[in-house]
């Protein structure tokens, strides 16, 4: 379960019964503040508004909601309300997607009384959003140390600036690996790179996979637990791709962190060409001691003989393989929060290099796209957060490769990967 901050004192707790939220009450330790609030159920259109005001509130800096646990207005202290539990989950996050603007991603528990008599509590998370502040009917609302507010223009101007400052850090980032490209020198193919790195985490924060003894076979796990994911998938429609995540099958200790590679690349990161089939065609995974993830790859285009000349080839450019791998990437990211007990926000990046004048792959008639790439590079930043990495993949990758998929004339054929639908 994810914890709860409810004092300094207090940062980590994790109730799991209702025993553990009537301890609270019984030792005071409930008090509604900056992160925490307590209420009903609501019952109606006007209480299903007021909710959405008080989960964007939240979305600022993240927070969380008990539902089941109210306040004597009279002896001002708090007592259990057991509410019923069916289709309370449901109705929750049906506010949370449908009132604010833009929607917003949470994560609820529930915990069902002693009784077990269908009725209980809803603990309901609202990680900081990376697009807050998030607007209920064309108002902005934030949270003060008690209760909620609404914002006036200054706060909301500063807060869009914070997010487009941690999305220029990632762009940073970025263009550094991009910059460092090992084969940068080497052949004629397109490059993909990525960058994840969380905006609030320690600097050891991966420390329990980089600094353990296994961590080839944790990080093999973690990759295997992301191909055998069945709801990406779905997403994917059964789609592959070569190079993938299972090819960086090499482990190497690096500055800072590790990595999984492909065999044609050394622990220092420069590239050894041992003239074999596809020596150009290399991956990488490396992670990070402060959660700070990357991947590179080097076959995002190909050579393909060309229609009008048996001797001439033509790179074209596998944008389904750019799904793919940030689909992938993503769930990986998604993962190692959850390995680690990360539950802040991501700054993701993506980039492409070597585009210019080049067209989509079309699939096995070899025909390409009449649409060429106008410039030579890519780059496309967004903010993410757990919850949206858990239920919005598809709309975290639309919002990286969007922009480049749509020049590539080919963002309706990925319409399931850049959506979340069941």
């Amino acid at each position: 379960m994810t914890s709860i901050y409810l004092s300094s004192d207090n940062p980590r707790w994790t109730p799991k019964t209702e025993a553990d939220l009537q301890a609270a009450i019984t030792g005071g330790l409930f008090e509604e503040s900056h992160y925490l609030d307590l209420k009903k159920a609501p019952n109606s259109k006007g209480d299903n508004k007021e909710l959405a005001r008080d989960l964007s509130s939240f979305a600022v800096d993240g927070g969380t909601l008990i539902i089941g646990v109210q306040e004597n207005k009279e002896s001002r202290t708090f007592e259990l309300a057991p509410q019923p539990l069916n289709g309370l989950p449901e109705k929750i996050e049906q506010v949370a997607r449908t009132i604010p603007d833009p929607p917003l991603t949470i994560l609820t528990e529930e915990i069902s009384t002693a009784a077990d008599d269908g009725t209980g509590y809803l603990v309901v998370h609202i990680p900081a959003s990376p697009v807050a502040p998030h607007m209920v009917d064309n108002r902005y609302f934030g949270r003060g140390d008690k209760t909620k507010y609404q914002m006036g223009d200054a706060e909301v101007v500063a807060l869009h600036a914070r997010r487009r400052n941690a999305e220029a850090d990632a762009l940073t980032l970025l263009r550094k690996e991009m910059e460092e490209d090992p084969l940068r020198g080497v052949g004629a193919q397109s490059h993909l790179f990525l960058v994840a790195q969380p905006t609030a985490g320690r600097r050891d924060m991966c420390l329990p996979i980089t600094g353990a003894q296994d961590w080839t076979m944790r990080l093999h796990s973690l990759i295997r637990r992301v191909q055998e994911n069945q709801r990406l998938r779905a997403a994917l429609e059964g789609k592959g791709f070569s190079p993938d995540l299972s090819h960086a099958h090499q482990g190497h200790r690096r500055a800072r962190g590790i990595a999984l590679s492909s065999s044609s690349l050394r622990s220092d990161r420069t590239h050894v060409a041992d003239g074999g089939w596809r020596d150009e065609d290399v991956i990488e995974v490396q992670l990070f001691e402060d959660g700070g993830l990357r991947l590179f790859m080097t076959r995002l285009s190909d050579g393909l003989k060309s229609h009008a000349s048996e001797v001439e080839e033509e790179q074209v450019l596998f944008d389904a393989g750019v799904v793919i791998l940030t689909r992938h990437m993503l769930e990986l990211t998604r993962l190692i929060s959850d390995d680690v007990g990360y539950h802040g926000n991501w700054a993701v990046a993506i980039g492409a290099s070597r585009l210019r004048g080049r067209r989509r792959y079309s699939g096995q008639s070899h025909w390409p796209s009449n649409y060429r790439y106008s410039a030579d590079t890519y780059e496309e930043s967004t903010g993410t957060t757990l919850a949206e990495l858990r239920d919005a993949p598809g709309t975290v990758t639309r919002r990286l490769l969007g922009p480049l998929l749509r020049s590539l004339d080919s963002e309706e054929l990925f319409t399931k990967a850049l959506t979340d639908e069941e």
